[in-house]
């Protein structure tokens, strides 16, 4: 169950925001999507895209059941005193902003209910996995949330602690597949295989690979042991993986950008608090 909405504002039309927009267009029949953007060529996308679109913030909350606050975080106080604090009362917000924390906005967006979320570029193609925090139990305005997010790929109801977590994970997820797809590639095209082949066969693998875990439910290892035969091909690859640290570097690889995520969660949040005077 949720509430109906009519319309849903989106402050800050950029990446996120305009993967966001295409999405509920393709996906969220009859509602109204209002945009705005600091340059011309941000409003010129997002019209493309349906949304009617403005540089009025304050107007375009005014008018929302729902908004997605998906400026900049370092803008986030140049978009509050924009808006005023009399506008926010009733309405549903999320935040797709990196670092600002739940207790922050929920002291600035005074009556709202605010909800925090990470996503990934994988929204552009509706495939996105997405995290969401929240401090209220409305089983209504819950409802929003996820037909919002489920729009662009699977949801996640997460405690706030783990964000930063699926911002390494998750949110920079992408990056780190996108190197090793390139990098098996480049395995190929040493070995002879020319590169259009090698890449296209190797998003097939990818592809499949990920089917058949989710629909066999097995541990990752499992599906390594049915593939490895004794002195077969797959052993002596996993054999120089082993000896090149692959599997530490990638698990270290994830620890960092959780350590980078939460330092910067800190900075930002800290800085948007000293801004808008809070305690």
């Amino acid at each position: 169950m949720s509430v109906d909405v009519h319309t849903i504002a989106v402050l800050g039309a950029g990446k996120i925001g305009s993967a966001i927009i295409k999405a509920i267009s393709e996906c969220w029949g009859g509602v109204r999507v209002v945009a705005t953007g600091r340059r011309d060529i941000t409003l010129e996308n997002a019209r493309a895209l349906g949304a009617e679109v403005t540089r009025d913030n304050r107007g375009a909350v005014k008018l929302a059941d729902l908004v997605i606050l998906s400026v900049k975080p370092q803008h986030f106080p140049t978009v509050l005193s924009q808006t005023g604090t009399d506008v926010w009362v009733g309405k549903i917000v999320v935040s797709v902003m990196a670092g600002i924390k739940l207790k922050t906005l929920e002291a600035v967006l005074k009556g709202a209910k605010v909800y925090r979320a990470m996503t990934n570029i994988n929204a552009l193609v509706r495939k996105a996995s997405t995290a969401v925090a929240t401090l209220n139990n409305d089983d209504l305005s819950r409802g929003v949330i996820e037909k919002l997010f489920s729009c662009l790929g699977s949801v996640y109801w997460v405690p706030e602690e783990y964000l930063d977590i699926w911002t390494a994970l998750v949110g920079s997820g992408p990056a780190f597949i996108a190197e090793i797809i390139d990098a098996l590639v480049l395995g190929a095209v040493a070995s002879g295989m020319p590169r259009d082949i090698a890449y296209k066969a190797i998003l097939d693998v990818l592809e499949g690979t990920a089917i058949l875990l989710k629909n066999r439910d097995a541990h990752p290892a499992e599906i390594r042991d049915e593939v490895t035969t004794p002195g077969g091909t797959t052993i002596r690859g996993l054999a120089i993986m082993e000896s090149k640290g692959v599997k530490s570097a990638l698990m270290e690889t994830v620890e960092a950008a959780y350590k980078r995520s939460s330092e910067i969660g800190v900075d930002v949040d800290t800085f948007i608090r000293k801004e808008l005077n809070l305690r």
